[in-house]
């Protein structure tokens, strides 16, 4: 299902759940309710507890932007420091830039091709990924510069292979959904309450008041998809793209 249709969908039935409610209670309220009469109390309570849940929807959409940021971050990295090693070893022998020039593709490759996808399923990287990685690390930690030149340009591309795992192993913690499921419970647990407190406050069938009511609680739902959408840097909405593999290797077609 696509996810704007998930999203109207969330969207509709918020606002159908807030009006039906509405409906019912003003049938079933006694003839002298007054929903002028409402404590101050009660609106006191409602005002804190909306501002509260506003700060605590603020942080989470924070955090999962930072998140899915972050994790695009990892991806750019990975990609300029495996395009560095590509390019600083055309000093090396023709053989040894070869070899190191076509596993690099290879590892490329395989993230653009079969692990990215993989990332969105399973929320893993693959452990051919890592392997074809590990076959790269060999290939630049193995060889023995001949030349005082080769020797220059030997230590800065040890440098951009760890660059390119520590990039590769932020890419894996980002892999999975980043909001602990308590963070979830007290989200959700927090819309429940702040569209509750509408009601505490006598709400009236007019359509003015309905009106406020549904767009107040479409408004909560869909900053709640919209946590639930970044939370999956690589698998969900505006998710963090491989097109930085795609631009620095041009021969890799995605």
């Amino acid at each position: 299902m696509p996810e704007w249709l998930v999203l109207t969908l969330a969207m509709l039935a918020a606002c159908a759940v807030v009006v039906v409610i509405t409906l019912v209670r003003h049938r079933r309220a006694p003839e002298d309710e007054d929903p002028s009469e409402t404590p101050d109390v009660i609106e006191y309570m409602t005002m804190w507890i909306g501002v509260v849940y506003a700060i605590v929807l603020g942080l989470a959409i924070a955090g999962v932007w930072e998140a899915r940021s972050s994790a695009q971050d990892h991806v750019q990295t990975e990609a300029q420091a495996l395009h560095e090693i590509s390019e600083r070893v055309r000093v090396y022998p023709a053989d040894v830039r070869d070899r190191i020039r076509d596993d690099v593709n290879a590892y490329v490759g395989h993230v653009v091709h079969t692990e990215w996808q993989h990332m969105a399923d399973s929320g893993e990287v693959t452990e051919r990924g890592t392997e074809l990685l590990d076959r790269v690390r060999a290939d630049v930690t193995d060889y023995r510069p001949r030349t005082d030149f080769e020797a220059q340009a030997y230590q800065p591309v040890l440098d951009q292979m760890a660059t390119a795992d520590q990039a590769r192993n932020g890419r894996a913690d980002s892999a999975s959904p980043t909001m602990p499921g308590v963070v979830w419970f007290g989200l959700l647990a927090g819309a429940a309450v702040t569209i509750g407190m509408v009601f505490a406050l006598q709400i009236r069938r007019t359509a003015r008041e309905l009106i406020l009511a549904g767009l107040f609680s479409a408004l909560i739902a869909f900053l709640l998809f919209l946590i639930w959408d970044f939370d999956a840097p690589y698998s969900r909405g505006i998710t963090a793209s491989a097109d930085p593999f795609l631009n620095l290797f041009p021969g890799i077609k995605g």
